[in-house]
């Protein structure tokens, strides 16, 4: 059976937003001692403000000085998806319970629109790779990588991952991976061309691969659109991609048909079996799937909607977490960390930082910006399998 949290959270969690904190130490301990239930943390890091009214879409990278640090999609022109926005960062020297109170910008606006969705990534290398989306318009969005070899210190110019077609391509926060191989996976919707006559939101999925650590990229040979078992037309958004022990990988992606949909590859990314409906009952909201160190199961973060209750369906609420000890074929220990009915919760970066996990999600209030608060959640990887 789910284990539940309770609802008070929010409650809590709206005290600590309200909070002005005098330092990072000091907000650190108001969320252990207000928002901290069966040794889950609750850290509200990032609350909008009247210039800034949104903060979402981030990701963790863990620094050789035991530092964490955490970019993320800083707006300042609007909270839609397509309003100015910058990355900024905040840093956490305790492991994720307490961060900064200060924002490094870590990359400025560029582009007409926006820079935003931050996938960070420990390239075997040891360097350290950032790709983010640069927005230009309706059919200009591709996603660009910069490259730290001083712990994020300073970075590279920016190099842009998809360069063989201009179009309107998501990649997500915190999805980009680097395989066993070497090989780097960026998987990518495909929404828009300049000869389209207008958008497909119901998306082409692919992935942009690269053997050089980032250098060069190439589209695979697979681009897939979404059928349902009776041929119609599925939307399919927001793709993600693990690693399985067999060497295949499985991408995800977010749909309306009820579920997540997955795919499945056995040559590293190049071809892909047709998409089909998942065991991950959700609503159109993307999951997160990533391997949890040591142990080698495997974590999945998402809306879980399998028998929800009405004041739930079709909201990206309540959030679950559960794991697959047989990849991904069967999930089990599935607890709720947050089921408010008016939540929005989202846009999940992933990382293991010592024996706990770290999770930075949107968890806003979907009556009045859902996608415009970052929460961060800590708690026990011993916590999910209680």
């Amino acid at each position: 059976m789910p284990r539940y949290l309770p609802h008070a959270m929010a409650i809590a969690l709206s005290i600590i937003s309200a909070v002005s904190s005098n330092g990072a130490e000091e907000a650190g301990r108001q969320a252990e001692d207000v928002a901290s239930v069966e040794g889950v943390d609750r850290i509200g890091l990032l609350p909008p403000g009247p210039d800034n009214p949104r903060n979402s879409e981030g990701d963790f990278i863990e620094l050789k000085d035991d530092r964490v640090l955490f970019v993320y999609s800083h707006f300042f022109g609007g909270g839609g998806d397509h309003s100015a926005a910058h990355l900024a960062g905040r840093f956490s020297s305790d492991g994720g319970r307490t961060w900064s109170d200060e924002d490094v910008v870590v990359v400025p606006k560029e582009g007409d629109w926006n820079v935003m969705s931050v996938s960070l990534l420990r390239l075997a290398s040891d360097k350290i790779a950032l790709f983010y989306l640069r927005k230009n318009s309706l059919t200009d969005c591709r996603p660009y990588m910069r490259i730290s070899t001083d712990e994020a210190k300073s970075w590279s110019e920016p190099k842009l991952v998809i360069d063989d077609k201009v179009g309107y391509y998501v990649l997500n926060n915190d999805r980009v991976v680097q395989l066993a191989s070497g090989r780097l996976i960026a998987p990518v919707a495909l929404h828009n061309l300049p000869e389209y006559d207008k958008p497909d939101w119901a998306g082409t999925i692919m992935c942009y691969v690269s053997d050089d650590e980032g250098r060069s990229w190439r589209r695979s040979k697979d681009q897939l659109v979404g059928k349902s078992p009776d041929g119609k037309r599925v939307t399919l958004q927001e793709p993600g991609v693990i690693e399985l022990k067999d060497k295949r990988l499985m991408m995800f992606c977010r749909t309306t048909s009820g579920c997540q949909y997955i795919s499945f590859s056995e040559d590293g990314g190049d071809t892909w079996t047709q998409f089909e409906p998942s065991n991950i009952v959700s609503p159109c909201s993307p999951a997160s799937i990533e391997r949890i160190p040591k142990i080698g199961d495997l974590l999945l973060v998402w809306n879980n909607h399998e028998n929800v209750d009405a004041a739930h369906r079709g909201k990206r609420t309540p959030y679950n977490v559960a794991i697959s000890r047989d990849e991904g074929r069967t999930w089990e220990s599935v607890k709720t960390l947050e089921d408010d009915p008016n939540g929005w919760y989202c846009y999940t970066a992933v990382d293991f930082v010592g024996d706990h996990v770290l999770l930075g999600h949107c968890a806003g209030d979907r009556r009045t910006g859902g996608l415009s608060f970052t929460q961060i959640t800590r708690f026990p990887v011993a916590w999910i399998y209680k």
